[in-house]
């Protein structure tokens, strides 16, 4: 009950620009609970009419029943509007709330924990949430209702009372175990279904890719897996429900043969009417609503629960960390960085360390590159540059400040990364590079895809810059990824523009069309590049040489010919690859 009264108050807060709409909700609940106690005590009444023959007075309870049935349905009407505006609000709310946190992880929680983890909770979780003040108003007052009735009930015959009221918390005891079982197995299933939800996604997003492998049997054969696991765990959660459901079935079968046995008895005493008798029986089915509602109350508030503490744990827990940033703000950073003995492992415990206490100064507008064997460190670089895994060792500063010390605008903000594989959303042109900057102007647009060498494609375009453009990119070539990608740095106009082997699996000619969009922006940012290909990067003002998280050589492309034999065995490779 703690752990409800804290989450429930947690997600109150989501609600605050709501408060007329719940307040007008209990409003008509209290409304419709009165027609609660109300309904049954005139029903009696018509039932002892019609044992008089008083025709005028059934005639006008019915009247006063098909009023107050009228005024129901009404209330019903409004109800459900005002709960689909309480819902629609606070889903709205907490979703967006979820994701901006989501996108605060640090990269080390996303990539062990993976995509199912996020979307069940964002999709499923935040829905348990929104819908609970409307399902908490409304099984409180179906219980409040049927409360009514026991109190009709309890005017009638006492003794009738005293033994629907034992037999009623009897059930709820029975239930309240079952509720308990149940919490305890829902964790399970919500895991299970994380698991499979990534995989599905994994499996949508990378179905090119699998068709090409011909890998669709292995993949239908691990899903099948994954679903079958998840299935299982839903089964053993359903069982439960049944074996539990079927138990308090018989208690409650039990309690109407026993109340039948003791109206008999009241009956032969001349303690209670026919009438009268006639009425606890058929109002006695509401008395088992009410366990059942508390039942459900029970199912609703325990839901709850493991769903608040899902999404919470995002939110607040140790368990997702989040990015940490510092307060000093830079408006336009010059774009001088600095490494000063940085040394950094993926995995903290890890003695293998992918950069190895490296240092290494770039002045403002140089063009820098770095090349190496896979695995030297050099993508690691960049990440540690805009602070995307944030433990290291050693400093790294930006114009002189140690970027723990700056905000987050003033790295990601004045840094840009193109990668191998730039992601290309399922938009226009345009709206690719308005995603990155909402104000931009369509004459920065143009200007930007020109530099980046991609305007003349977009004429040839029938929709021109509002063209869509598929999920990731699909109907762009590698190169023309590239190049809008150039475009999209260009829009955000950062002074720091960082190439991870952006023209490595590209061919020569789309090659050159994205030299020339780097050359277009060189001596005006601060340019650095990851180079699979010696050729793309023999212009670049140096060349620094990695070799097992170390720097093993520095200089320009001459002097590293010259002074590094792994640089000139790698750069002769390459040149009798092309012959």
């Amino acid at each position: 009950m703690k752990e409800f009264k804290k989450n429930i108050k947690r997600t109150w807060t989501y609600t605050k620009d709501q408060k007329k709409e719940l307040f007008l909700y209990m409003f008509m609940h209290l409304i419709d609970i009165v027609i609660g106690i109300v309904l049954p005590i005139i029903s009696a009444k018509i039932i002892i009419y019609l044992t008089k023959n008083n025709y005028y007075q059934i005639a006008l309870m019915a009247l006063i029943i098909f009023f107050i049935e009228s005024t129901r349905n009404l209330i019903y009407y409004e109800e459900r509007k005002t709960t689909q505006i309480i819902y629609r609000e606070t889903f709205n709310k907490i979703q967006i709330n979820l994701g901006k946190e989501i996108l605060k992880l640090e990269n080390k929680v996303l990539d062990e924990k993976g995509t199912g983890v996020f979307i069940q909770r964002i999709n499923g979780d935040t829905e348990k949430l929104s819908d609970i003040f409307n399902d908490l108003g409304f099984y409180l007052s179906e219980i409040l209702k049927n409360i009514g009735i026991f109190i009709a009930i309890f005017i009638i015959n006492k003794t009738c009372f005293i033994y629907l009221l034992i037999s009623s918390f009897l059930i709820f005891l029975v239930d309240k175990k079952r509720v308990k079982i149940r919490k305890e197995n829902k964790n399970k299933v919500k895991k299970k279904e994380e698991i499979s939800t990534g995989f599905v996604n994994e499996m949508i997003r990378g179905a090119r890719d699998i068709k090409m492998l011909n890998g669709e049997n292995s993949f239908i054969n691990e899903l099948d897996k994954k679903i079958k696991d998840t299935s299982n765990e839903k089964y053993y959660l359903n069982k439960i429900d049944r074996m539990w459901t079927f138990f308090t079935g018989e208690l409650r079968d039990i309690s109407d043969l026993g109340l039948i046995i003791l109206l008999i008895l009241l009956l032969k005493e001349k303690i209670l009417t026919g009438a009268f008798a006639l009425v606890i029986y058929n109002y006695s089915s509401y008395i088992s609503y009410i366990t059942m509602d508390v039942s459900y109350l029970l199912d609703l508030t325990a839901d709850f629960n493991v769903s608040a503490t899902r999404v919470y744990n995002i939110l607040d827990s140790k368990e997702f960390d989040k990015e940490v940033f510092g307060k000093k703000h830079l408006d336009k950073i010059k774009g001088n960085f600095e490494f000063k003995k940085v040394s950094f492992a993926y995995n903290e415990n890890d003695s293998n360390k992918v950069l190895d206490n490296i240092s290494f100064k770039i002045k403002s507008r140089e063009t820098i590159a770095f090349v190496g064997k896979s695995g030297a460190g050099k993508t690691t670089i960049f990440n540690l540059l805009c602070k995307m895994y944030p433990k290291y060792k050693g400093k790294i500063t930006i114009d002189g400040i140690d970027i723990k010390e700056l905000d987050k605008d003033s790295i990601r903000g004045n840094i840009t990364i193109i990668s191998q594989n730039p992601y290309i959303f399922n938009v226009s042109i345009k709206d690719n590079l308005r995603l990155v900057k909402e104000d931009v102007t369509d004459e920065e647009i143009y200007e930007a895809c020109r530099l980046a060498c991609l305007n003349d494609f977009i004429d040839s375009l029938e929709n021109k810059y509002d063209t869509i453009i598929g999920e990731g990119g699909i109907t762009l070539s590698g190169g023309q990824k590239q190049r809008l990608a150039i475009a999209r740095a260009l829009v955000q106009k950062t002074e720091i523009i960082l190439f991870d082997e952006a023209t490595s699996s590209l061919d020569n000619e789309t090659q050159e069309q994205i030299q020339r969009a780097i050359e277009n922006m060189k001596n005006n940012y601060t340019i650095l590049i990851i180079a699979h290909r010696l050729s793309t990067i023999i212009n670049s003002d140096r060349i620094l040489f990695l070799n097992n998280g170390k720097i093993e050589a520095e200089g320009t492309h001459k002097e590293l010919l010259k002074n590094c034999p792994e640089y000139k065995q790698l750069y002769e490779a390459e040149i009798e690859k092309k012959n």
